[in-house]
């Protein structure tokens, strides 16, 4: 649930901390005092796009904080999936700048705007003229009727069915192209075969073959110093290399160790360095041989070098990448000379997943069948005791071809009143009968919902007197096991709240303020009042003490 929060420099809000309780808060005030921007609020919290102009005059950034409490497993997963650490708890932090940037934070971890989508939806259900939107919209229906039935199973199951079954059409669709189109693309695939492995690639080979061409082009200087190198070691005939005088220098300092034993250590190294030098000289040796080159061989180095490249530049840049093409390219060939046995081979396998992808729909079917006669009686139930008796609400259910969504075109359609065909909502509701068909539907999925916060918005719209009575009494019904925060201008539906909150807006030095407050019995008696009548008279004030006294019909004060 949302336990706390807290608004800095949003619109007319310098500062507000918010508590609300964990059953039914309700908040009210006059037009324009700010109600709806601690709703933008929520929403900025939960990732809905904010701007810059959200800022309170005069200010560098605006922050929204929210505390939820006693999270569950959904949330839980959710934070697991972001490798964030999770305690039953869940702090949301969003900060913007006058520059339009965004910064989001969820229990200290740095996270996305679309993340913080992801973790809202778990977190929170705002209800109001969207909603009355998504009502509009069949294909939205579903959701609703396999939410009630818990199909989640049935969904993953035919799902997969579903998905095995076209990417299988799929193929078969690629393999079904005229035969002319099929020879040429075979020639083109085998020309493609040809030429790559008539190349006879190697991985490593451009980049010894440039090395050797380099050394070709470059051996007239590479041979001098070798001979250099190898006479400044091995010496000639004239003067001794330096592993013949490191030779010479080891002898004659053992000479002298007798009398100078420290000199010893210097002897044995000079010695060693001797011998190791000896093997050098081999080394270099065989360099030298080595550059006894065939200007053919130069030749023939360019040309190698020449067809790797006019080869990369058709089928990649690397041997790794061209030697995958050319696997590649004997794939499909092979597919395509044995297209008919596949497709022979899929036309059966497509004949067991449709069945079996059937199967799967028609037990989702059942499912939704008996789920849809349910929600509609107790939709209908609802309906009545919101003062609309005389509508009826239907699922209708038709058979569709496959989809994504099963085998079925499910929408909900209404007969306002008796006698009257049923027909689609968004051609019969009003306003009123909108924000009451919402909160029926919302009630009766209450039990089925995974998120522990719900907010209503103006879901008063179009109701008054006892049909406002009978909406504040079904949002306490859904308070009793889900949180519910409701902005409301009717006083039947204050009264019924665990937690009343008032909105109030002031002008201080040219600048104006709001404020939120969360009111005793005292304090409810007076808003009451003035929601009731505007200006507060003592009438009014007995009127409202009666209101919340009676409220819920148990004839206790509700505080």
């Amino acid at each position: 649930m949302l336990a706390e929060l807290k608004i800095e420099n949003v619109a007319i809000i310098e500062s507000a901390d918010i508590r609300l309780s964990a059953g039914f808060n309700v908040l009210t005030g006059e037009t324009g005092a700010g109600k709806s921007i601690i709703l933008d609020s929520i929403n900025t919290a939960l990732g809905e796009r904010a701007s810059r102009e959200i800022l309170r005059s005069g200010t560098d950034s605006a922050s929204v904080t929210a505390l939820f409490t006693d999270c569950g497993a959904q949330v839980q997963k959710i934070l697991e999936d972001f490798e964030i650490d999770f305690d039953g708890e869940v702090l949301i932090r969003r900060r913007i700048t006058s520059d339009g940037r965004s910064t989001c934070r969820v229990n200290g971890s740095p996270v996305s705007v679309s993340m913080l989508r992801t973790l809202g939806a778990a977190l929170v259900n705002i209800h109001g003229q969207h909603d009355s939107q998504a009502l509009f919209q069949p294909e939205n229906h579903v959701r609703y009727i396999d939410a009630l039935a818990d199909n989640g199973a049935l969904r993953e199951a035919y799902g997969e069915a579903y998905h095995a079954l076209r990417e299988a059409e799929k193929e078969l669709s690629a393999l079904q192209t005229d035969e002319s189109e099929k020879a040429r693309r075979l020639d083109m695939l085998q020309y493609q075969i040809d030429e790559l492995e008539n190349a006879d690639l190697r991985v490593g080979e451009r980049d010894e073959l440039q090395t050797r061409v380099e050394l070709f082009r470059n051996s007239a200087a590479v041979l001098r110093a070798l001979k250099t190198a190898y006479a400044a070691l091995a010496g000639d005939d004239a003067t001794d290399g330096a592993a013949g005088l490191f030779s010479t220098a080891a002898d004659e300092l053992y000479d002298t160790t007798e009398y100078f034993d420290h000199l010893r250590p210097v002897a044995e190294f000079l010695e060693s360095a001797a011998l190791e030098a000896k093997e050098y000289i081999g080394d270099i040796r065989d360099a030298i041989e080595s550059m006894d080159m065939d200007p053919r061989e130069l030749s023939a180095a360019e040309e190698r070098l020449d067809t790797i490249y006019r080869l990369s530049r058709k089928y990649g840049e690397t041997e790794e990448e061209m030697l995958q093409f050319l696997e590649n390219a004997q794939r499909e060939a092979e597919l395509l000379r044995t297209a008919d046995e596949r497709a022979e081979a899929l036309e059966r396998e497509i004949a067991v997943l449709t069945a079996r992808a059937n199967q799967c729909a028609a037990a989702l079917t059942q499912s939704r069948l008996r789920a849809g006669e349910a929600f509609s009686r107790n939709v209908c139930r609802e309906l009545e005791f919101l003062d609309m008796p005389s509508v009826r609400f239907v699922v209708r259910h038709e058979d569709a071809p496959l989809s994504a969504t099963g085998a079925d075109k499910i929408e909900f359609l209404i007969s306002a009143n008796a006698g009257e065909t049923p027909r689609p909502i968004v051609k019969i509701a009003s306003g009123g009968e909108l924000s009451r068909i919402m909160l029926a539907i919302k009630n009766v999925l209450s039990a089925c919902d995974d998120v522990d916060t719900l907010i209503f918005d103006e879901i008063d719209t179009g109701v008054s007197g006892r049909a406002a009575q009978k909406v504040g009494r079904k949002l306490a019904e859904v308070a009793s096991t889900h949180q519910v925060i409701c902005v409301t201008h009717l006083s039947q539906i204050a009264v019924m709240a665990d937690t009343h909150l008032l909105i109030s807006k002031s002008v201080r030095d040219g600048k104006t303020f709001t404020a939120v407050t969360e009111l005793d019995f005292e304090g409810r008696k007076h808003e009451i009042a003035r929601i009731n009548g505007g200006t507060v008279t003592a009438l009014q004030l007995e009127n409202a003490e009666e209101m919340l006294r009676t409220a819920r019909g148990n004839g206790e004060e509700s505080v």
